[in-house]
């Protein structure tokens, strides 16, 4: 079964330095895990063209959607848009559309530096929601999205069900075993069955249980059967739960 992947570019140098704390990478975790996609990577680079450029040509290479976060803005700082542009090869033009929105939400106050704000990378897509003032800007398969948390999140969730797919299903087990003593049966039951992902995470703070087991799959009857074989080889005196 094939999982769409995602990547999240967070482009800032003030997440580097420490200034702003990244709160976008953290909404998208928990949502795209949700809408039954898998995220591979998370990258953090600062505000350089050429950095935004070698990263967005990386990462939409290898992934289905790539979402950047930052950089985006009429500021000298802001180089999402060049640096898109350049990772695709593509000229910086002024979209018809939205200069004409710009124009008619500002009036006279429609400056050069606010019309800055229709220029993309030729052959961008306006995505447009009822719930968005302002459309959001896609460029082949990177979506392109503001990096202050609120005007993220709005963007986001306004078009999060064009990227639902079949869900993920995940159960969860605990036990007082010792996470050297479940290794090797840990290991029998993830080679029986590739669909379905197991993690140990062992706990030296709980006084319930001493390892949570993880198991996560696109496959229902999959992950039933791992869960099954599982617990057949767990120590059943060390069990405490599953869930």
């Amino acid at each position: 079964m094939s999982v769409p992947t995602a990547a999240i570019l967070v482009i800032g140098d003030e997440i580097l330095s420490g200034k702003t704390e990244d709160q976008n990478a953290l909404l998208l975790i928990s949502q795209l895990r949700e809408l039954g996609v898998a995220l591979r990577r998370i990258a953090v680079i600062p505000d350089d063209i050429d950095e935004v450029a070698a990263a967005v040509r990386d990462l939409s290479a290898r992934f289905n959607h790539v979402f950047t976060s930052g950089g985006v803005g009429p500021t000298h700082d802001d180089v999402t848009i060049i640096g898109i542009a350049r990772a695709f090869d593509k000229s910086i033009v002024r979209h018809p559309d939205l200069e004409r929105r710009i124009i008619s939400f500002f009036g006279e106050d429609a400056d050069e530096s606010r019309l800055r704000m229709a220029d993309v990378p030729e052959g961008s897509e306006l995505i447009d929601s009822p719930e968005l003032r302002w459309p959001m800007l896609a460029c082949k398969n990177v979506y392109i999205l503001p990096g202050v948390p609120e005007h993220f999140r709005r963007k986001f969730m306004a078009i999060r069900e064009r990227f639902r797919v079949a869900p993920f299903f995940a159960r969860a087990i605990y036990t007082l075993e010792d996470e050297f003593d479940l290794a090797e049966n840990l290991r029998t039951v993830a080679d029986s069955h590739p669909q379905v992902a197991i993690g140990s995470y062992p706990s030296f703070s709980s006084k319930e249980y001493r390892v949570k087991l993880t198991l996560e799959s696109k496959d229902a009857d999959a992950i039933e059967a791992a869960v099954k074989e599982l617990m057949a080889v767990l120590d059943r005196e060390k069990f405490v739960r599953s869930e």
